[in-house]
Order: structure tokens, then sequence, then C-alpha cells
């Protein structure tokens, strides 16, 4: 059986004196939308921020293709874990609102230092999922709206081919028709391979989305498994997520 790409092991993350993470564990799939759940303060985002080596691991391992990337075996540079094809879209976007679409990917670009060096097949699949971004190529990205703004983000993040695409509540905002354009943006993600794990509070968009599933609280994952099994479980919903039986 094929290794997951993505493997925490026992993980646990400091921050300061505070004990953050308390032995995580889960697997990401090659290919597959992996959703991280929970309620706020769970700590899904510390989780992320580890993986890509922002918080180090005080325990435990983080694998990344069956090599260390975090942890006593080795803990790697952001940068390092970058240069492997990981990239983290981060809650609050990492755009750059003077600076238009066109400078916004070409900063992400990292082998181009012009527009015309940028992969123009690449710049066309990317255009593909996020059609807005190629009508406003030279508008300046703070004045998209909230949804173009996260699908920049999300596209500069993959405007070099990534084998991992880490993304923290990209809905959180969001009126509900522009989430139903990125649920279809991310879609199209999906179908082309990406593997992604995705922190995100809107149960509707992890429906949508997620193959695979972890539910965080306090620190720990509380329970793991096919992302169909806990959309066809209210039980499961109320037990885990404290959704109203009523409200999904």
């Amino acid at each position: 059986m094929k290794s997951p790409l993505l493997q925490l092991n026992g993980v646990h993350t400091h921050i300061g004196a505070y004990h953050i993470l308390h032995g995580v564990d889960f697997d990401v799939p090659a290919g597959k939308v992996t959703m991280l759940l929970g309620r706020n303060g769970a700590g899904k985002t510390t989780t992320l921020r580890t993986i890509m080596g922002l918080w180090p691991v005080s325990r435990g391992s983080v694998l990344f293709d069956d090599q260390p990337i975090g942890g006593s075996q080795g803990q790697l540079r952001t940068p390092d874990i970058a240069q492997l094809g990981i990239a983290y879209v981060p809650e609050s976007m990492g755009i750059f609102a003077d600076l238009t679409v066109r400078e916004n990917l070409l900063l992400a670009a990292r082998k181009a230092r012009t527009v015309e060096q940028m992969d123009t097949h690449r710049l066309e699949w990317l255009f593909g999922h996020f059609p807005a971004l190629k009508k406003f190529w030279l508008y300046p990205a703070g004045k998209l709206s909230g949804g173009q703004k996260q699908m920049l983000a999300i596209a500069r993040a993959m405007v070099e081919p990534r084998r991992l695409l880490l993304i923290d509540e990209p809905s959180k905002g969001l009126a509900p028709a522009i989430v139903q354009n990125l649920i279809a943006a991310l879609r199209g993600l999906k179908s082309s391979d990406t593997t992604v794990l995705l922190v995100e509070q809107n149960f509707e968009v992890a429906r949508a989305l997620g193959d695979r599933v972890a539910v965080m609280d306090n620190g720990r994952v509380v329970y793991s498994g096919a992302m169909a099994t806990l959309a066809g479980d209210r039980g499961l919903q109320e037990k885990f997520l404290g959704l109203s039986l009523g409200g999904h």
C-alpha cells in the first residue's frame, strides 16, 4: 500500500510557554482533499504552521513523502519545506493589496523575473479555475472582492506546481454566493489531483470538497475517517463538531 503524502505522528507543539498541540496524529493521502475541522482554538492553524516549520515540532514527527520534515529526526526550515513542493495559504491570504493581480502572481513565481518568463500554460490552467483573475489581471489586488482575493491567494500558491497545498479557512467572511464560487474553483483543483489539506469552519464547504477528514479538539485529533461518513452521520457531527441536528 502506498504511503500517505503527509503523516503527522504524535506531534506536540509549544508556542512559548503554551502547549498547543498534544500528540496530533493523522494522514493526508496523495491526490485527495483532507479537511481539518474543529471548533475555534482547537489547534487547526497551529497544525498547518507546524507542518510548514513556522512553529517547530516539540515531540513527534511530520513526514512528507516518507521523509522527516519536522521533529527529532530533522526539523527543516520553512523555505526548505516550501522547496519540497508544499505551499501555505494563511487565513490572512498573504496578498499585496497595492500590487496588481499580475504582479502578485509574478512575485510568487520564483523561477520567473518577468511576466514573459512565467509558465503561460500554467497561467492558463489557473485562469481556467479562477477566471476572475484573468479578467482583473491589471487591477490592484486590494480592489478585488473578498472571494476574488481568496482565489488570488490560492493561485499564488499554485502558480508553480506544488505537491501539497495547505489552506486555512478560505471561506471565512465570504457571502454565501461567493462561497459557492470558491467551492467550484476548489473542485477544479481537486479534479487535477492536487493534494490539499484544508482548514474550514463551514461544514457545507467541507461536505462539498472533502475526501478525508480529521476533527480536532483541544490540540488533539478526536476523529478521523472518510468525509462522507461524517457528512452522513448527524450523531457524529453533533458529538465531534457540536453541530445542531437541524442545521445541517
